[in-house]
């Protein structure tokens, strides 16, 4: 597409107030298309990725002028409010001579990761790569005064694995008319038309023109264009690469695949394709005094809880300012890799589990196989899995050696004896089927078992009645380190209502406890748990209010101890009187009594 013709796609009026306004999380777009792209299929049956966050930020390591910063280390610029005369300084001195690409290709590849992809360009504005559109780049302002895009992508190709650009498309906070710099430029002056013609768009027209065929194109935070000046955007960078796929995060519902918000994992099964992202540790960007690792067990079980849910896994990495990755993340995630060579069958290619979540974990789906990830092992070793009666099973065996393992059926009951096991972070069974297995639905009972120290039934298994809400709470603990918890809201008034179906596998006392946040002016208020028709009376306790810069804080509040006979019951929970709300709901836990 002509530069005049990009001029005037990007000519519409562009409101500023609401663009200043909005917050980090209120800038991501989870929506896609709702077109398959044809080059999809490799992106669904990856599961498995390697996030990078490397720019000016990862030389400076979380500090600045001697103070430290926590939380998003990238968005370092943004907290200290550095000048961009300033800033250029670091590029002055950013020298990652110990980079070596086929050493970060190769941890990817050992990992059991499928993809990659790099930040080109953050909202800082500097350019990791050789630019002609700017001098503020890896080969003009840096005295590395090299391209590491380059030799980075070449390896990830020669190891099988596809490989992305990360590109802010919208904030630039070097550029005065980039978009999010309060500090150094007036934001109502903007330019944002302009910023897109002269930077943005020539620079992802070289990212897609030279660094050979690339799998994505991963956009953050959009702003500054419309709907149809998007959807221009979009179909003129198609003509470069029609096989590149666009993150949702170009924003307005136009992406191939939906990216969830930082640090978020749904609480079922999503259609279609989709990503979660994660940092390795409370950052994306290097931090130096960030050493809050997810441990090779945390990994595992989140890569299979998310491929449980239909989605891949993209783990984020974020190498230091002389090119070198934290040391936690190779030795963990080589052990990730570990038990891929293993277990991938498991990830790789499938899709979300026919299985509800069960107290021993999740499961996956292929044709013909479901694989069930022990998360959690029973004290027994016997696995309880509801199974329609009407399928036939061929076999049954664990994926690491093959071996058979006994089962039994009752009804639409499958009881599996796995053998004595060393501990695992995650065990798998293969069960070979003939038949339909039906997608589950929410609604079915929650198993409830005394093998287990614990059972969690999630809220967004409950039924609601009244004013009741399901509602993502978004919060952060530091600085963009973002978390996200569904929870049951605004009941208010007797007639409001929370229940759920259970299912106990065994006649035993358990001890019921409601885990819940309570706002201060909420708290000392009379709620009611009904057991079947056993009353349970509470009153809630005060935990702090709701702020999305701040802890959610949760109590776990044991309502009471009741005697369950095996089979199905059903739990209700409402107000005693009308009034305030009662609490947010963030589960219902059951604890057998021994």
């Amino acid at each position: 597409m002509k530069k005049a013709v990009l001029v005037s796609l990007l000519s519409a009026t562009i409101l500023h107030s609401p663009l200043s306004a909005q917050t980090m999380d209120e800038m991501w777009d989870n929506r896609s298309s709702g077109k398959e792209h044809a080059n999809i299929n490799w992106f669904k049956d990856a599961k498995f990725g390697m996030f990078i966050h490397w720019g000016l930020y990862s030389k400076l390591g979380g500090e600045w002028k001697g103070k430290k910063y926590f939380g998003s280390g990238e968005w370092i610029m943004n907290q200290a409010r550095i000048p961009v005369k300033e800033y250029e300084q670091v590029a002055a001195n950013f020298n990652p001579i110990d980079f070596n690409a086929d050493e970060w290709a190769q941890l990817a590849a050992d990992a059991g990761m499928k993809y990659m992809v790099i930040t080109a360009k953050h909202h800082e504005g500097f350019s990791m790569y050789d630019s002609k559109v700017t001098s503020f780049d890896m080969t003009d302002a840096t005295p590395y005064k090299k391209d590491p895009m380059k030799p980075l992508s070449e390896a990830a190709r020669r190891r099988g694995i596809q490989f992305g650009f990360y590109y802010s498309q919208f904030q630039d906070w070097y550029e005065p008319n980039g978009g999010k710099n309060g500090w150094d430029f007036d934001e109502s002056k903007k330019n944002y038309q302009l910023y897109y013609e002269q930077k943005a768009i020539p620079q992802i027209k070289e990212l897609l023109t030279q660094y050979g065929p690339l799998g994505i194109l991963w956009f953050d935070t959009p702003g500054g264009m419309t709907k149809e000046q998007t959807q221009n955007f979009i179909d003129s960078l198609r003509l470069l690469q029609p096989g590149c796929l666009f993150s949702s995060r170009v924003g307005h519902g136009l992406g191939d695949y939906k990216d969830l918000g930082d640090s978020e994992i749904p609480s079922g099964p999503v259609p279609g394709a989709w990503e979660s992202l994660y940092t390795h540790n409370d950052s994306w960007g290097y931090i130096q005094h960030d050493l809050n690792f997810k441990t090779p067990e945390q990994i595992i079980q989140l890569l299979a809880q998310v491929a449980s849910r239909g989605g891949n896994l993209l783990l984020n990495v974020g190498p230091d300012g002389n090119g070198r990755i934290p040391e936690y993340s190779i030795k963990y995630l080589k052990e990730v890799g570990k038990w891929l060579h293993i277990n991938g069958e498991a990830i790789y290619g499938t899709t979300y589990g026919k299985i509800p979540d069960q107290p021993w974990g999740v499961s996956t789906s292929a044709p013909g196989k479901q694989f069930l990830h022990v998360l959690k092992m029973p004290d027994d070793r016997k696995l309880l899995v509801p199974v329609n009666s009407k399928i036939a099973i061929n076999k049954i065996y664990l994926v690491k050696n093959k071996q058979a393992v006994a089962f039994t059926r009752k009804g639409n009951d499958l009881i599996i004896q796995l053998p004595a096991l060393p501990h695992s972070a995650n065990e798998v069974v293969v069960m070979e089927y003939k038949g339909i297995t039906p997608d589950y639905t929410l609604s079915m009972p929650v198993t409830i078992s005394s093998r287990f120290k614990e059972n969690l039934a999630e809220v967004v298994r409950a039924g609601l009645q009244g004013n009741a809400q399901l509602k993502s709470l978004t919060y952060s603990h530091y600085y963009g380190d973002w978390k996200h918890t569904t929870c049951i809201t605004d009941l208010k008034d007797s007639t409001d209502g929370i229940s759920f179906n259970l299912r106990f596998t065994d006649a035993a006392d358990y001890r019921i406890i409601l885990e819940y946040a309570c706002d201060p002016a909420s708290a000392k208020q009379e709620g009611v748990l009904l057991f079947n028709e056993q009353p349970l009376y509470f009153r809630t306790l005060k935990t702090g209010s709701f702020e999305k810069n701040a802890p959610l804080l949760f109590i776990r509040q044991v309502a009471g101890i009741v005697s369950a006979k095996a089979g199905e019951a059903r739990i209700s929970i409402h107000p005693v009187n009308n009034g305030k709300e009662l609490f947010k709901l963030k589960s219902l836990i059951v604890e057998p009594v021994k």
